[in-house]
């Protein structure tokens, strides 16, 4: 079977106007030739009518070709130069009306928006290459192959190598591979000319010319880790020097005393009564210091949580029936299990049952818990009906208490606890009654999934 012949090839545009004009003429030139033949004239008339009739007749048709496919040739002209982005060129529109002059003023008005994108491009772009060279942030873009195509200042100061060196380098030559691989965003150590330290990583894709470039952002985090480090440890220091202090000062008083007492021997034999006192009181003081130690042990040293499914009712049941002091009203929720530390979250509701009751204690009211789920979080509240409080933020700081026999400990450990657990501990105050509620706010996870790390 032999194949199919192919389509025939159609004219093109300015070889159809040419034709549609030839054929337009056509009778006239017939009608001109046979008048020719009928008139009595010499054979050499005839012949010099009938060359003058086609030559006028081509011609006529070449010049209409010409003013029609004329314009359209520069239009185009004018469209290649606009995508090759020469803004140059404008059509002059005097003389021009009618359709064609339509199609000019639409052109230029193009050209006119192609031109000002072109500036509002060129100035984003240097305003962009500005900020990324003075910003603080490290910024390189990978390509596809692991090269790199773009780093600003910054960079360039962690790498210890100048952009010319740097670009068209695989991320292996330059010691990067760590921040191409991995989850993002996360906080990755860095060994560099410029020093070791720790950076968040965050990537993200964007294009530039057509390639897919990844992007990739450090943030230093040494220098505010430091100095987060510096002010815990002055918050630290001012706190166990508070908490020593009022437990020494008066146990080297009393023993000075007691010193001088039995150091005179006429106020010996007096000293029946005030040797036992001074004792008393020294011991006090001392397991006050000691209550003191290890409740901050216990917040340095909270290990990680060790997941397990955990009923919720079970749990909030329990742990209300621990407080012996007064009647908490367990109001019950959702059937709920989740994937906890059974033994932490416990300490975590003691402590806010705890306090609750005795705030309610104070004022004669009444305590609640419940709890609720939706979506992916489990939220158990307590709530009192005591006088409440004024700041909310000094209740988590570690060692502040109001109360005279308090440690300052429980609520900044259930804190942790929850914030271990990926939740979140929050303390307000109640809308239409007085008193506080304390939310405690836990994901949901599946018990059916395996405990993470």
């Amino acid at each position: 079977m032999s194949p199919s012949a192919p389509p025939p090839r159609r004219p093109g545009y300015d070889t159809r106007v040419l034709l549609g004009m030839l054929a337009a003429g056509l009778p006239g030139i017939l009608a001109s030739a046979l008048l020719a033949w009928l008139v009595p004239l010499p054979s050499a008339a005839r012949l010099v009518i009938v060359l003058l009739a086609v030559t006028g007749w081509i011609s006529l048709a070449l010049a209409v070709r010409s003013r029609t496919v004329g314009p359209i040739r520069t239009l185009a002209n004018v469209l290649a130069s606009l995508r090759e982005g020469d803004f140059s060129i404008r059509l002059r529109e005097e003389g021009v009306d009618g359709s064609l002059g339509l199609a000019y003023h639409e052109a230029n008005r193009l050209e006119a928006v192609f031109r000002d994108q072109r500036i509002g491009a060129v100035e984003a772009s240097a305003l962009l290459r500005r900020v990324l060279a003075e910003i603080d942030v490290v910024l390189f873009a990978f390509d596809d192959a692991g090269r790199l195509r773009l780093l600003n200042r910054a960079a360039e100061r962690l790498l210890g190598r100048s952009r010319e060196d740097a670009v068209g380098r695989t991320a292996g030559e330059l010691r990067l591979e760590a921040v191409l691989s991995g989850p993002a965003p996360r906080t990755l150590e860095l060994s560099h000319p410029s020093g070791d330290g720790r950076w968040q990583v965050r990537r993200s894709i964007a294009r530039q010319g057509g390639e897919r470039l990844r992007l990739v952002v450090l943030s230093d985090l040494t220098r505010a880790l430091r100095e987060e480090e510096r002010e815990a440890w002055k918050r630290l220091i001012r706190v166990l020097s508070h908490e020593i202090n009022n437990s020494l000062a008066p146990i080297k008083s009393i023993s000075a005393s007691l010193i001088e007492i039995l150091e005179d021997g006429a106020a010996r034999d007096a000293a029946d009564e005030d040797l036992p006192r001074g004792l008393e009181v020294i011991h006090g003081r001392a397991e006050s210091l000691s209550r003191f130690m290890a409740a901050y042990a216990t917040l340095a040293r909270l290990p990680p949580p060790e997941l397990a499914p955990v009923d919720v009712g079970e749990w909030v049941s329990r742990m209300a029936k621990l407080e012996t002091r007064s009647d908490v009203q367990v109001i019950p929720g959702p059937r709920t299990t989740i994937l906890a530390d059974r033994a932490q979250l416990e300490q975590a509701l003691i402590n806010l049952v705890r306090n609750a009751v005795e705030a309610a204690e104070e004022t004669g009211g009444a305590v609640s818990i419940g709890w609720s789920a939706g979506g992916d979080t489990l939220e158990v509240v307590v709530e009192d009906e005591g006088a409440g409080f004024h700041d909310a933020a000094d209740l988590f700081v570690p060692f502040y208490t109001t109360k005279a026999t308090g440690s300052g400990i429980g609520l900044a450990l259930s804190r942790r606890i929850v914030e271990a657990h990926g939740g979140r501990l929050l303390l307000e105050k109640r809308d239409a009654a007085p008193g506080a509620r304390a939310r405690l706010i836990l994901p949901a996870r599946d018990p059916t999934a395996q405990p993470g790390p």
